[in-house]
């Protein structure tokens, strides 16, 4: 198990500096002059080299490659091209908002999704199935922001019981989860229909299959058929499923943060990009490629307590 992991460690490592380089070639080639954008149209030629000079923009492609990685492998994100403070000081204070939204996110499509998609599949070509799939389609249709504004006109708009925009203060557990409520079922709900219908058409192969039929005909309760076996079974195509779409979570929340205005990753990416901060838009990336890796990591090691076959792969 250990080996297993030190493997995907060493992997994650190659995966990360191509995808970091991507993002500083991206980050480059869009349009427009960064220092130009900074000091505004009627800045002097010579107050713009000077900013170049500052930012080590005026060097070559390659050398500033060659110090931003330097820098990046200190730790160091760079700093913010329009208030000048370091890039990490303001992710920090908004990461904690994302990676919470995301969590429970995640939380309530699976206590959600996997009932439904078994008690569906077990329920083949009943009402209950077509309730299920009919739900399941209508939150497939259904754009996360059209959700959110949906519950924030019923839950804030008209019963008043949760707040519309904004997020708590993690230093008040209640007022922090009153605003996390109704973004969390936003996105929730999205991955719940994917976790519904993945798990219906799983479970369907899997209750066809000789061992279900031997562990009904050994007397074992239609519950243990179901969980210990068919359900565990169906596991690995859903967590390979979940690991998808949380990385797709995590680009809705864009725009589920400005619904609700939120802070979070999503909503700081958007105004660097409004300011045109290639600095902090370049960092907010770098740490969403290190999540997106690090989310792929943890579905691999699951994959492996799901499956022991699959370390040997």
């Amino acid at each position: 198990m250990l080996m297993h992991i030190l493997r995907r460690l060493l992997l994650a490592i190659p995966t990360l500096i191509v995808v970091i380089t991507i993002i500083f070639v991206v980050v480059r080639v869009i349009p427009g002059d960064p220092a130009r954008a900074r000091l505004g149209d009627q800045a002097s030629e010579e107050a713009v080299n000077q900013l170049k000079e500052e930012l080590g923009l005026n060097k070559s492609i390659f050398a500033q490659y060659v110090d931003y990685m330097w820098n990046l492998a200190q730790g160091d994100l760079g700093r913010s091209l329009v208030n000048r403070a370091p890039n990490w000081e303001q992710i920090q204070f908004v990461l904690p908002h994302t990676l919470e939204l995301t969590f429970v996110a995640i939380l309530i499509a699976l206590l959600l999704g996997i009932p439904t998609g078994v008690i569906t599949a077990v329920k083949r070509n009943t009402w209950v199935d077509y309730l299920g799939r009919v739900l399941s389609l209508a939150g497939l249709s259904a754009p996360a922001f059209y959700i959110g504004i949906l519950l924030i006109y019923v839950f804030s708009v008209r019963l008043g019981w949760f707040p519309a925009i904004g997020a708590g203060d993690f230093s008040d557990p209640v007022d922090n989860l009153r605003s996390l409520v109704l973004p969390a079922i936003t996105l929730g709900l999205v991955e719940t229909a994917y976790v519904a219908r993945m798990t219906r058409s799983v479970m369907l192969n899997v209750l066809s299959d000789d061992y279900v039929r031997t562990a009904r005909a050994k007397g074992l309760t239609e519950r243990v058929v179901l969980i210990k076996h068919a359900l565990r079974a169906a596991l690995v195509p859903i967590v390979s499923l979940v690991g998808l779409f949380t990385v797709g979570l995590i680009g809705s929340s864009v725009l589920t943060e400005e619904v609700f205005a939120r802070p979070g990753l999503g909503s700081r990416m958007v105004g660097a990009t409004e300011q045109r901060d290639y600095t902090l838009l370049q960092a907010i990336m770098v740490v969403y490629a290190l999540i997106i890796v690090f989310i792929n990591i943890i579905v691999d090691l699951i994959y492996t307590l799901v499956d022991p076959r699959v370390r040997k792969s």
